[in-house]
């Protein structure tokens, strides 16, 4: 993969230099085309073409992005209504991601979430102990972190 985004700046620097001239532009048409060129071959490489994991961390970005949106408002709501209408409450979500790195990122966008926080994590690495301002069914508050952003994050570390 290294090689690969090394192989895409030497082709935009090759681009610059037969355009002679070493502007903002030219190095980023001279770095689209080396991502076109190498898209092309990617059958050959061993790897994995890397716009896919940059690809990956994009979406990645989107749904944490779509979904602090979402909480925000939700929470907003909240706290405008006269009554409180929640139920707090802490529970188990069971994890497929296996390294320290994907747990600590996931963490992370949990507690970024409004709404949510990480308690703590298992000695196993395998179950994350969540609080949520408002559980009506855990089960369905867990798959969401598991459709959303689990499957994000694999995507991210696992292509």
């Amino acid at each position: 993969m290294a090689f690969q985004i090394i192989l895409n700046l030497i082709i935009a620097f090759v681009w610059m230099l037969l355009n002679n001239e070493w502007s903002t532009m030219q190095f980023t048409v001279g770095y689209l085309i080396g991502i076109g060129c190498i898209g092309l071959l990617r059958r050959f490489w061993p790897h994995d073409f890397y716009m896919k994991r940059v690809w990956a961390i994009f979406k990645l970005l989107i749904l944490f992005m779509k979904e602090l949106l979402l909480s925000s408002i939700a929470v907003m709501l909240q706290i405008v209504k006269p009554r409180l209408a929640i139920r707090p409450g802490i529970f188990a979500f069971r994890t497929e991601l296996k390294s320290d790195w994907e747990i600590t990122v996931l963490s992370c966008l949990i507690c970024l979430t409004p709404g949510t926080l990480t308690l703590d994590v298992s000695s196993d690495n395998q179950t994350l102990y969540i609080h949520a301002i408002d559980i009506h069914d855990a089960e369905l508050l867990a798959v969401q972190i598991k459709d959303t952003f689990e499957k994000a994050i694999m995507e991210v570390t696992r292509t």
